[in-house]
Parts: structure tokens; sequence; C-alpha cells
């Protein structure tokens, strides 16, 4: 299978490109800039443009681009780009594709940010949107690849753990200077899969029958509390005093620790589980316990 990926260079696209390139598939990664091998080509989603053969060549197209939540205050003006860089890349996707082309298949960023805070509840792909920024800001990214003409899969993805990205990238070194704590009580659910157990769903979900929205977590979901606790023993480091959050709401604002700290998702994967999907890791001991100490960070 020949594969397209946006956002090929973080750290998602990173890891996908390798399994699939492993796996004997090609991969042709989008890249903004000039490209600078062969298996670049360049895209200018601001404009609405793929270069050369645009996705004709290409049996399906995985979209990863977007923003970073966490790089900085939640400004107007940030929000707006965090909106903007993924609706644009989307649509740049989306109108690229042909109904009767060869590429019949679209895999496209999304987050179980969509479902709000849930509190207890435990929720699958049927649960509606929740409340916040996050929860439209995934809605909006969900309705541009709603314009597909393709089979087409939003990946509603929670927290991916992985030394090379996200946000056991930053909590890492936190906990291993033994200052790691719990986000306020502890009690709000972490919806998380391993670097693994995401690449290799993607995989599996570019020859599935699935369409819609999937959410890619591991069947077990855990409290910040024992999130916390769980990464502490990895690390063999202490976590009794609570993380600070006075720091995060000079830092970010009180509207990104609300959301992107204080609320939580406990999202069960029903979709992959009825697809036969298996996951490798079915705890969060198992997932941290699979990463190197001395990976890069």
């Amino acid at each position: 299978m020949r594969v397209a990926i946006g956002g090929s260079s973080g750290f998602l696209g990173s890891a996908l490109a390798r399994r699939l390139l492993r796996n004997g598939h090609e991969v042709v990664r989008l890249v903004r800039g000039r490209p600078a091998a062969a298996d670049q080509r360049r895209w200018d989603p601001d404009a609405g443009r793929i270069f050369g053969a645009g996705l004709d060549d290409v049996d399906a197209v995985v979209n990863l681009a977007g923003g970073p939540i966490a790089a900085g205050r939640w400004t107007k003006e940030r929000k707006a780009e965090l909106r903007r860089s993924r609706v644009t890349a989307t649509l740049t996707i989306v109108t690229s594709l042909s109904p009767d082309g060869r590429c019949q298949r679209l895999l496209n960023g999304s987050a179980v940010g969509y479902y709000g805070d849930t509190g207890i509840e435990v929720v699958d792909e049927t649960w509606p949107q929740g409340r916040g920024f996050l929860a439209g800001l995934v809605a909006d990214w969900e309705a541009a690849a709603s314009h597909s003409p393709v089979p087409t899969v939003t990946l509603r993805t929670g927290q991916v753990l992985a030394r090379e990205g996200g946000f056991l990238a930053r909590l890492w070194p936190i906990f291993a200077a033994g200052m790691g704590g719990r986000i306020g009580d502890g009690r709000q659910f972490l919806s998380w899969i391993s670097l693994a157990d995401q690449v290799r769903a993607m995989e599996h979900l570019l020859t599935s029958e699935l369409t819609g929205p999937v959410n890619l977590t591991a069947p077990v979901p855990v409290s910040n509390a024992e999130f916390t606790q769980a990464l502490g023993d990895r690390l063999n480091r202490p976590t009794a005093i609570p993380m600070p959050l006075t720091p995060m709401r000079v830092l970010f604002g009180r509207e990104f620790v609300t959301e992107a700290l204080r609320f939580g998702q406990r999202a069960r994967p029903a979709q992959l589980l009825a697809d036969g999907f298996t996951f490798e890791h079915l705890t969060v001991q198992q997932a941290l316990a699979a990463i190197e100490p001395t990976s890069r960070g």
C-alpha cells in the first residue's frame, strides 16, 4: 500500500511512517518546505494545494497535521490558529480526493477532547459532543473531514504515551526529578494509549471497513491519581505532593488548565474492539514499562 502522511514530521507521523515502511508499505511524506528526499512531496495547506501528483498516486492518506495544543497561552489569536491549522489541512486533503480516484481511504486526526469532561461516565463513539473550547475545536476538525468523498475515519486519540512527544515527554523529567504529583484531586480520567498501539491501530484502520469516529485509546482508562502513581513507580520517585496549578495558570491561562489538565475523558475503544483489534498494552503499567528510560524525550 502507498500511503501519504500529513504531519509526517511530528512524533506520531514519524512513528507511523517507520512502522509502515518496516511492514513493506510505501510512504509519501507531505512537507511544507522544499522536498529534500524522494519520498517527500510539497503541500501548502494555507493555499489548499498539494503539488506534483497530489493524492492521485496513493492508496490512502493519514492526516495528522495541526498546531500543538500546549505550545502557548490560549489567546483569541492562538485559538484561531489551532482551529485554522487543523481545518485548512483537512480541507486541503479532502478537496484533493476523488470518489473515483486511486485513493479510497482517509484517516484524519481527531481527539477524545471531543467529549469534553465526562466525569466517571464511560463513553464510546456514540457519545455526544461535550462543552468547552477543545470539544468545539475537535468538532470543527471532524466537520472538515466530513466533506471527504472517500471512506473516512476520524481518529479520536487519547494521550499517547511516548518519550518522543506528547504530554509524557513533558512529564517524564518532572517525575524523574521527584517533583511529580497528581493534578488537582486526581479524580479526572485519563484516556491513554501506548505509541506502539497507536501506530498499530492506524495501520489496522488503513485496511478496515470502519468509518466515522474511532476512539484510539486503551480499553482501561485510569484516573490522574492512578497514572501519577504508576509513573512514580516506573521511575522509583515519590509522588505525594500535588503539582501546583498556579504557575500553570500564570503561564497558560485558566482556560487551558481547566480543559487540558482538569477535564478528563473515560473513553472506551468500542469500534476498535468490535473490529477485532488487539492491544499489546492493556494496562498503563505495561505501557510505561515498555518505554526505555534512555529514549529521547
